[in-house]
């Protein structure tokens, strides 16, 4: 059995970090660039040349801002998205279906981008003492409303799905799920060997849209078995309620955050010449702040991730009759998707949300030793 990453891994996982920071730092210049130069003021008298309503006006400033980043980071994207997946053997998509994508994921993340920006500024203006206030709840309330729409309305945008076509699998799932509680819509065969040869299930949605996919490239490397045990950790999220914590995580990450961009508006906009707090050329401070902030949460935040898939895991094993299923099923998942076995501590304790595969193996290894107790169950 393989214990070490081989140099084509490290090679590959070495890239993506380059090119991950390459790309943190290009955004993070830019913002920076914008407020020292004055640029975004500029850019703001432009737009309010083009319309002087306030909110025609931020969405002329937002094409601006929109197109000279996509600009600088475009390359970066490619080299990531496209050219390294190839590279290593890993993409089945066609430049023209990669650039088909990245022109949906302008237009959602634009619109979207539009929206909440618009809802901010009109916020400040309203309440220029409690926006941030009001800013939180509502950017809370919609992150909830996207995790349950983003089933039937988002993922289809850029992904194919049909219910699964083998009922003794979907009722072995379906079963998995009810002795978990857990409600779900359906099984769905997920269409991601158009764009990849990597695996991966999910359950996805909230409530009412909560479902199960299965990527075709798992239904067609992985046993029944395998595919029961990928879904049981899945469920273990559930289960311990790993969505309600993450929520609330990213709850108090937001909290905070408008909390401090409030606190640097107030303290600095004087000092970068903006016309008050509701100056729209002021959203790349904002965007520095919560961009700063994210960057020395994300170790925290990693640290707190990878207790919950400890917590998946030992679900898992502790959900499903062959326990041998989860290790191989990992071993696969680690040979299809290019996984590293054994990061650096330094590296795992920053960048990686999940413990190391060797470190996931050698637990599932220990835990299959050990006497079947039962999983336990989600609440009603």
């Amino acid at each position: 059995m393989q214990t070490e990453d081989s140099p084509r891994v490290k090679r590959y996982h070495r890239t993506r970090r380059v090119l991950g920071v390459a790309g943190f730092a290009v955004d993070f210049l830019l913002l920076v660039v914008l407020l020292a130069t004055g640029w975004t003021i500029s850019f703001r008298v432009w737009a309010e040349k083009t319309s002087t309503h306030a909110a025609l006006a931020l969405v002329v400033y937002l094409a601006i801002l929109g197109l000279l980043s996509k600009g600088l980071s475009l390359p970066l994207d490619f080299v990531q998205g496209y050219w390294l997946e190839h590279r290593y053997g890993l993409s089945n998509q066609t430049i023209s279906d990669w650039i088909m994508d990245q022109l949906k994921a302008l237009a959602l993340g634009g619109a979207l981008a539009i929206l909440g920006l618009e809802f901010l500024y009109w916020t400040l203006r309203r309440w220029p003492s409690h926006w941030w206030v009001v800013c939180a709840l509502a950017f809370i309330g919609f992150f909830v409303l996207l995790a349950n729409l983003a089933p039937v309305l988002i993922l289809p945008i850029f992904f194919k799905f049909k219910p699964l076509q083998n009922p003794a699998l979907t009722e072995r799932l379906l079963s998995l799920c009810r002795r978990a509680r857990t409600r779900v819509r359906g099984v769905f065969e997920w269409k991601l060997s158009e764009k990849s040869k990597k695996a991966n299930a999910a359950l996805v949605g909230l409530g009412n849209t909560r479902r199960i996919i299965l990527a075709d490239t798992l239904l067609a490397a992985f046993s029944d078995d395998e595919v029961e045990a990928v879904l049981a950790h899945e469920l273990g999220h559930h289960v311990h309620r790993h969505i309600f914590q993450g929520m609330t995580v990213q709850g108090a990450a937001t909290f905070l955050g408008f909390y401090l961009a409030d606190l640097a508006l107030r303290r600095l906009t004087p000092f970068f010449g903006f016309r008050g707090v509701s100056d729209f050329a002021n959203l790349p401070l904002l965007a520095l702040v919560m961009t700063a902030l994210s960057l020395l949460l994300l170790p925290a935040v990693n640290v707190h991730s990878r207790r919950m898939e400890r917590q998946a895991d030992e679900y898992a094993l502790r959900a499903i009759p062959e326990r041998s299923a989860f290790i191989s099923s990992m071993e696969k998942l680690g040979e299809l998707n290019l996984a590293e076995r054994q990061p650096h501590p330094w590296i795992e304790l920053i960048f990686h949300s999940h413990p190391s595969l060797e470190k996931r193996l050698a637990f599932a290894q220990r835990f299959a030793r050990s006497p079947q107790d039962p999983a336990p169950v989600a609440s009603p």
